[in-house]
């Protein structure tokens, strides 16, 4: 059988669905790894990113290796390694570019209490320093006034959060440098120091500047984050007004970290901004993520002169959650965490992009009028966006991910504004009666009526779901969430992997144990309404030979459940996994053994089974991102299964055929390869329905792919 393939052009079409009159959206082309301009450096980084006057060269910040990076996007949908320079004595922590010459701030501190830095001016073109200023202090955040006449940098001197209980004051007091432009060359003699003390309500003497931005009128707002404060400068360092950026209370947020997602606690916080844009010359947005005491997980429109013209409260962190991106795990903390906020025009609409940190997405906003802002889009980022830059002559926008330890390397993620469909999200719960959060998609079925039903897995240990999904909508939409329950309570020590219908309205779950943990492997049966209503446990002989990779799969065909388990147990052969089978009538075991891929890197296993016209298909998976190798579908005739034998009698081999490599769709919408292809349910019409696993937004991107391959 021919393996099945789409182009780049056809993925989008099955994602985005088709238009008859298609509107302007921005869709990622293209994912750039940073690591290919740090090669040698343990981590790499991209934080704070700028672009050429031409639109051709990405330069952007690579604090971890020490480094400022360059990236060609001639052909922004092919990005290419366009170099590093390593910063003489310390480390970047911001870049601001016009023209050809970029400016760049160097930490150069000794410690918290003797901070030091100092800005550099450099030609991209030849990746050369041409000019340095010392700046007295420790910058965080560089801008350039629209006429090129200045650049301003917030020198942060932060504090030490292992001091004091990481509370300020903590001397010495931060400040805005301004330093004076003449035909881009630096006036270090010229550099103003404007003094922020005194103005904040909270610990005035030590104000701690995060991030500014300048507007066409050279007028320079500044975050101080800790302090809870806005400042606006004139270009000559003088006030011209401050103000607290004062509290929101939020109604109906989650608060607590207990693997469910309950969205009914209150908080009143004080904003604390981070990031900040102008709109236009008297409005200004900031990013609200908190720090020392707050974070409203949302942002903020104001005037100049303070008058908050608009606040979007819960709504931000809403639409994050009903696709898929709230992170559980920072529940306690700030929740989604919008930390980045940053402004252009595009074909005559201004738009409003705000990056949520924790949850790795970007909002879209359209905010023709600033007092009634419109959530048009939410983008997938890579971890931990942290800047961005726009291109409207090109029609693109650039986004830098700073985390490069979770196991996908950090990225700079290419997005175009396209007269196409919005290809992201693939699934959501929006429009349903009560907000509801999700994730961790991992095992699928399809119903008769052609919907599918879906596990999470143990990431919500707490709250076990079963989602029923339209895939008649595009995205697919979640329209109802079934709570699994033991005995009228969420039915704990479950990590529900498989999932398969018993014919008569309820289901077969496969839970993957931990005996660590004491999660059992088992099979349950669970009634329409979710209540557990008996489980089948594995026998002696299995038990004797368990690991914690277990059942990944379930499916049924008459009498027999077939089980795909992860990888090898204690008695399995090198690259052989069991593929288990349960007679629900004799309440019979047998074993048949399935011929793993040796793997290049990292490991191979089983992540789902399913029984399809005359065929048990398989998905089978590395557990690499960048250097994925094995992504595919495969199957075997069923009656391939008539060899399974009894436990402890030697399994024969299955001999499976790939039908469908999975790499080429795992690309296609501009991303890097997301490593846990986890859900396979397949329609009567032969139409295959594929997820993705996104571990809860747990150093994860949050990225959920839903897609579907057309039968042939």
């Amino acid at each position: 059988m021919t393996t099945r393939f789409l182009t780049l052009t056809s993925v989008f079409a099955l994602c985005a669905g088709t238009a008859a009159a298609q509107d302007m959206n921005f869709n990622r082309i293209a994912s750039f790894m940073t690591a290919l301009n740090a090669p040698d450096a343990e981590e790499s980084s991209a934080e704070i990113i700028g672009v050429t006057g031409d639109g051709m060269t990405l330069v952007y910040t690579d604090s971890p290796a020490g480094v400022v990076g360059f990236i060609d996007i001639t052909d922004p949908a092919n990005p290419v390694a366009a170099g590093a320079f390593a910063l003489p004595n310390g480390e970047p922590t911001s870049v601001a570019v016009m023209g050809g010459t970029a400016y760049v701030g160097e930490n150069t501190s000794a410690s918290f209490v003797e901070p030091s830095g100092v800005l550099h001016s450099m030609d991209v073109a030849s990746q050369s320093v041409t000019g340095s200023c010392d700046l007295g202090g420790q910058p965080d955040a560089v801008a350039i006034a629209p006429d090129g006449s200045f650049v301003a940098v917030a020198i942060e001197n932060e504090r030490d959060e292992d001091l004091g209980e990481g509370r300020v004051p903590q001397m010495p007091a931060g400040f805005v440098a301004i330093v004076p432009l003449n035909d881009g060359s630096m006036d270090c003699d010229g550099l103003i120091a404007a003094d922020l003390t005194g103005l904040a309500d909270i610990a005035p003497e030590d104000p701690e500047p995060e991030f500014v931005a300048i507007n066409g009128e050279g007028e320079i707002v500044v975050t101080l984050q800790e302090n809870n404060h806005m400042v606006v400068l004139a270009a000559d360092g003088s006030v011209i007004s401050h103000f607290s950026a004062g509290e929101v209370t939020l109604e109906g947020i989650d608060t607590d970290e207990e693997g469910a997602l309950t969205f009914n606690e209150s908080l009143s916080w004080p904003r604390e901004p981070d990031a900040v844009a102008w709109i236009d010359d008297t409005h200004f947005a900031t990013a609200n993520e908190g720090d020392m005491d707050g974070g409203t997980r949302g942002w903020t429109i104001f005037s100049q002169d303070g008058e908050v013209i608009y606040e979007a409260g819960t709504s931000f962190e809403y639409a994050i959650i009903e696709v898929g991106h709230y992170p559980e795990e920072r529940s306690g903390n700030k929740g989604v965490e919008p930390e980045s906020v940053t402004f252009d025009v595009f074909n005559g609409t201004p738009y409003l992009f705000v990056g949520a940190e924790r949850s790795s997405i970007v909002g879209v906003y359209n905010v023709t009028d600033p007092a009634n802002p419109v959530l048009e889009q939410l983008l997938p980022s890579g971890i931990g966006p942290e800047g961005y830059v726009t291109i409207p002559e090109r029609n693109l926008l650039i986004s830098a991910n700073e985390t490069d330890d979770a196991g996908p390397r950090a990225h700079v993620m290419v997005f175009e504004y396209q007269d196409a469909p919005a290809v992201y999200p693939h699934l959501t719960s929006a429009g349903m009666d009560e907000l509801t959060g999700w994730g961790a998609i991992s095992g699928q079925v399809m119903a008769e009526d052609g919907t599918i039903f879906a596990v999470s897995d143990s990431f919500y240990g707490m709250q076990p779901t079963i989602f029923h999904i339209d895939v008649s909508e595009t995205p697919a939409r979640i329209v109802d969430a079934i709570r699994v329950t033991r005995e009228g309570q969420p039915a704990q020590l479950m990590d529900m992997e498989g999932i398969a219908l018993d014919g008569e309205g309820g289901f077969w779950v496969a839970s993957e144990g931990r005996s660590d943990r004491l999660v059992p492997h088992a099979i349950y049966h669970v009634g329409a309404d979710g209540a557990i209503e008996d489980y089948i446990a594995l026998p002696e002989e299995l038990l004797a030979v368990e690991r914690r990779f277990g059942f990944e799969g379930i499916t049924r065909v008459d009498d027999m459940l077939y089980i795909a388990v992860q990888r090898e147990w204690r008695d399995d052969p090198e690259n052989h996994a069991k593929v288990l089978g349960y007679n629900l009538e004799t309440e019979e075991w047998s074993v048949i053994h399935y011929p793993l891929t040796p793997a290049e890197t990292g490991w191979v296993g089983l992540s789902e089974i399913v029984a399809h016209d005359g065929f048990v298909y398989f998905i089978e998976r590395d557990n690499q991102f960048e250097n994925a190798v094995t992504k595919q579908i495969t199957r075997v005739p069923l009656d391939a299964m008539d060899g399974m034998v009894a436990l402890g009698d030697t399994p024969n081999v299955l001999a499976p055929e790939v039908v469908v490599d999975l790499l080429p769709y795992l690309t296609a919408t501009g991303g890097y390869i997301l490593d846990k292809v986890e859900g396979l349910a397949i329609a009567a019409d032969g139409t295959m329905w594929v997820s993705t696993d996104n571990d809860g937004v747990d150093d994860h991107s949050g990225e959920t792919m839903f897609f579907a391959i057309p039968a042939e």
